[in-house]
């Protein structure tokens, strides 16, 4: 719950870097947040809480996107490649699953901090 409370209190900050285990954490609460809150819709019969949950966490997704995309080197632009069907989410995944390079121009490794 730290990591995706911690993407929350980094809300629009595109800058530094995020470990894997920082990311892909994130995705899994994001996943299962919405998840319950999908159930919980269907329950009401209306779709305004997936909705708002997703407006809401739009901005955070994005930036700790873009900062593990920086911890691997690559600038957050990368995510552009979201709109391609299929083709931009294998190369993403790709991207997104390879480790911390070492210090880079986005900061040091958060690995050896």
């Amino acid at each position: 719950m730290e990591y995706f409370l911690g993407a929350y209190k980094k809300y629009a900050d595109f800058t530094g870097r995020a470990r894997r285990q920082e990311f892909w954490m994130f995705v899994l609460f994001y996943i299962i947040v919405g998840i319950v809150l999908g159930i919980i819709d269907g329950i009401l019969g209306m779709r305004i809480l997936g909705g708002l949950f997703w407006l809401g966490s739009l901005i955070p997704a994005l930036a700790i996107g873009a900062r593990r995309l920086h911890d691997t080197g690559r600038s957050g632009w990368w995510q552009l490649l979201y709109i391609i069907p299929l083709i931009g989410l294998i190369i993403m995944i790709v991207f997104l699953v390879q480790d911390s390079q070492p210090d880079n121009e986005y900061g040091p490794n958060p690995k050896a901090v």
